[in-house]
């Protein structure tokens, strides 16, 4: 009786085993989140930046400790981490939660958790004004997309992009890396705003912009002379009847240097 009541017992405790190791089986996986290179995302598929080029990107726009980095459509991460290793505060915003998370994980792991965040958003409904950096590996048709508000950006703010363009905006700078795929770097400098009409001591300067590029006329009231030069951030340089402008641009009033065959002088506009 002693044997038979023992060996009941054990089936028992047989079959509860067997019912566990059953629902453990069944029970989902705690695996952490794994991407694939290509997997689809909201905008664009997903292809991680070869870190080589993500650290020419980062160079190309003279990242430092100062600055403020976003990189929209973020991905695992690296280009916010890599940021944040050079002092950096990066902002990675990625649609994809699960993307979000890993990225998260992976900051920590490099132990940059203090300087680089990521934020689930869209691209395209999030506030870049306090970027000084903005980093991006999106097609060109989503550049064009994001290009006007780009271009309301604080002048100076600094714009590199992993392999695509922004349609008629010409990049201040290109690099290319000499791999096979997704190996070159542009970068734009966002121009400050200087179309319109400019008083000077001498005249009446008129310019037209393209982007960085500036085009007019500096009239004395007898001579018009043309005028073509370029803005970096905010400072503009052009040439006008064989004397170099090269000033800064702040608001309402440019103030710089002209250089003409007899010297240096100051010059300064108005709005």
């Amino acid at each position: 009786m002693v044997a038979w009541r023992w060996i009941s017992q054990w089936l028992v405790l047989l079959a509860i085993s067997a019912l566990a190791l059953g629902a453990h089986a069944q029970a989902p996986s705690s695996q952490e989140y794994t991407p694939s290179v290509g997997q689809a995302g909201k905008d664009v598929v997903w292809v991680p930046s070869p870190q080589a080029l993500v650290d020419k990107m980062l160079d190309m726009a003279k990242v430092t400790s100062r600055d403020y980095v976003m990189d929209l459509g973020s991905g695992d991460g690296r280009t916010v981490i890599t940021a944040a290793k050079r002092g950096a505060r990066a902002l990675g915003i990625e649609y994809n939660p699960d993307m979000v998370v890993l990225s998260k994980r992976n900051a920590a792991a490099a132990g940059v958790g203090d300087k680089a965040t990521f934020i689930q958003a869209d691209i395209f409904q999030s506030d870049l004004s306090q970027a000084t950096v903005i980093t991006l590996f999106l097609l060109t048709d989503l550049n064009i997309k994001l290009r006007p508000t780009l271009l309301t950006l604080k002048p100076g703010t600094r714009v590199v992009s992993n392999t695509f363009r922004k349609g008629d905006w010409e990049p201040d700078e290109t690099f290319a890396l000499g791999c096979d795929t997704y190996c070159t770097a542009y970068l734009w400098i966002v121009p400050a705003r200087a179309e319109g009409k400019w008083k000077l001591a001498q005249g009446e300067l008129t310019l037209k912009q393209q982007y960085q590029m500036v085009t007019g006329a500096l009239n004395n009231g007898t001579v018009s002379l043309a005028v073509s030069g370029k803005l970096h951030g905010d400072e503009i340089s052009f040439s006008a009847g064989g004397s170099q402008y090269s000033g800064r641009v702040s608001g309402k009033a440019i103030e710089g240097t002209v250089k003409t065959s007899a010297g240096s002088a100051h010059w300064s506009a108005r709005r």
